[in-house]
């Protein structure tokens, strides 16, 4: 009994690995079982559509993986050429997302101080956080993985058995990206002042994953489907033949997995995934007892403040000098709080690249081989607006979803204020919607121009995604007011609350409707255009003037939604 405890209180010297794990446990037990009202139906819509994705991913690889096991010789290599890809993907996604969460988990969380200053062994808390690490930025890669397994297992005949090898060549796929992350996540602590390491992980991530994409797109996979591309079948078979990446363990997990398959089971990838897991743990481990404690008590610093950029306020101050005040200075708030945020505005890297990536799969696209009519080559671009729509309603999502929400506990002092809550709003749309609408003009201004459309298909387009955009922009702020996250600590969190799945639902249903409205009269125009004919101007009028009322009702109609449901609001 140490000195001063309490005579018959029990005190536990060294806690065990299942007794720190526990209050996390008990945590999430809570939550399951708390009679939250609408938990229930939340539930179940998330069940409903994950149950659809899974199907769709599995459906998918399942009939890929059974054209590529028809194909003599070369099928099996293909498959597994696809399998070494999309784990090598896997494996990126964890490291980055370990680096991210080890943050919090080593560093942030509010049971550190409790623990660090207690009797804990350091070993068994660093298994303690590295579990936690590893189940925390692993969870959806996980889901993401039964439906391939899934399918493999099944085309391929795996077996009874093949779940459990499934399972042997992906847990240390897990564990391996965990220690890298945690242990280049407490490098960076110790090297960068502790409170923007947050800053400089987020930047750093968002940086290496548009990179891995950019990586990814140039190495142009789409080519192993067309063989007629290479030199030779001899070519063609050397690349099936050779590692995606020899020394990543995402090789090493797909070679296993292809060895049980094809029933000439190898001993050596498992050895080396298995080796490998617990030769990091005990690496991560040691750098752990050397350099944590002098971590953690950099990460207990305060904050630097950030030097107000004079240069910056004054072309903000020129360009909207036409405004009121209460306009300028809400506008000029919001742009504020944008670039505060590191995770906000560093994620403007990652999308540029996906722009490029996009625009670059356009161009690549065979519209000029033998086959292509008129018709095809227009109608791609109207297929084209589709995918723009999907790109502007996830962006909106992820910038616009969460604007009412960031506000936070600061809301009370702006509806305290004699401001109109009609200013806010709108300066919160403005804001988010100007870059929104420049993008979206620029995506299919670009690809038009590379798919050499005529003029009526690029009017119909560009005009098409600029009303898009607003409708869009105003069912993001809608949503974002109805079911607002105002506790929330994470800005990327709020999007994939339930009311980020119902705006994406409501956005999927607006662009279909504005697809299928537009269907017909562009079928019209490219008849008649191939007839040397007029088209009907009565169906040119009724479905374009059905697709632009459309989006202008999403567009006005959530808006004054959010405009009483925020006026409704306790002052």
């Amino acid at each position: 009994m140490p000195d001063g405890a309490a005579a018959g209180a029990p005190v536990v010297a060294d806690p065990s690995l299942l007794h720190l794990l526990a209050p996390k446990w008990l945590t999430a037990r809570a939550r399951l079982l708390a009679g939250e009202r609408g938990r229930g139906a939340r539930f179940a819509v998330l069940a409903i559509f994950g149950a659809l994705f899974w199907a769709f991913v599995y459906v998918v690889l399942n009939r890929l993986l059974r054209y590529f096991r028809g194909v003599e010789e070369i099928g099996p290599l293909l498959a597994g050429k696809l399998l070494g890809l999309i784990l090598i993907g896997f494996f990126s996604i964890l490291v980055l997302s370990n680096i991210i969460t080890a943050l919090s988990s080593f560093f942030l969380a509010r049971d550190l101080d409790l623990l660090v200053s207690g009797p804990v062994d350091w070993l068994k808390l660093y298994l303690a956080k590295l579990l936690e690490t590893t189940v925390d930025s692993s969870w959806m890669v996980t889901l993401l993985a039964i439906p391939m397994f899934a399918a493999y297992g099944r085309v391929y005949q795996g077996g009874w058995w093949f779940p459990v090898v499934s399972l042997a060549v992906f847990l240390p796929l897990l564990v391996i990206p965990a220690v890298i992350g945690s242990a280049i996540t407490l490098l960076l602590v110790n090297i960068f002042p502790a409170r923007r390491t947050r800053d400089i992980l987020s930047v750093i991530a968002v940086i290496a994953a548009a990179g891995i994409v950019l990586l990814f797109r140039l190495v142009r996979p789409e080519r192993l489907a067309r063989p007629e591309g290479f030199r030779s079948l001899v070519d063609f078979v050397t690349v099936l033949r050779t590692p995606t990446s020899p020394l990543f363990p995402s090789e090493w997990a797909a070679r296993g997995v292809m060895s049980w398959l094809q029933y000439r089971l190898e001993y050596l990838p498992f050895y080396l995934l298995w080796t490998s897991a617990a030769a990091a743990v005990a690496l991560g481990a040691m750098l752990h007892r050397a350099y944590y404690l002098k971590g953690f008590s950099k990460a207990q610093e305060s904050g630097a403040h950030w030097v107000r950029g004079r240069l910056m306020r004054r072309i903000a101050m020129t360009l909207f000098r036409p405004l009121s005040v209460l306009k300028r200075e809400l506008i000029l708030k919001e742009l504020r709080l944008f670039f505060r945020d590191t995770t906000q505005w560093s994620q403007l890297i990652l999308l540029g690249v996906l722009v490029v990536v996009y625009v670059f799969n356009i161009k690549y696209l065979p519209l000029r081989g033998e086959g292509m009519t008129f018709f095809l080559i227009n109608i791609v671009p109207f297929l084209n607006l589709v995918l723009a729509g999907f790109v502007l309603a996830s962006i909106a999502a992820r910038f616009i979803f969460p604007a009412v929400s960031l506000e936070g506990r600061t809301l009370w002092l702006l509806r305290s204020s004699p401001m109109e809550v009609r200013d806010l709003l709108w300066a919160k749309f403005w804001v988010g919607t100007l870059p929104l609408l420049i993008l979206a003009v620029v995506i299919v201004a670009v690809t038009d121009y590379l798919l050499d459309v005529t003029p009526f298909m690029f009017a119909v387009s560009v005009l098409t995604i600029v009303l898009m955009t607003f409708a869009v922009a105003g069912m993001a702020l809608g949503f974002g007011t109805l079911f607002p996250q105002f506790e929330t600590e994470n800005a990327a969190q709020i999007p994939t609350s339930f009311g980020g799945l119902l705006f994406m639902m409501a956005s999927v249903a607006m662009i279909g409707g504005v697809v299928i409205l537009e269907a017909r009269p562009v079928y019209e125009y490219l008849l008649a255009r191939m007839a040397n004919r007029a088209p009907n101007p009565w169906e040119l009028w009724l479905g374009f003037g059905g697709a632009a009322l459309l989006c202008l009702g999403c567009t006005l109609v959530p808006i004054r939604v959010a405009l009483r449901r925020l006026s409704a609001v306790e002052r």
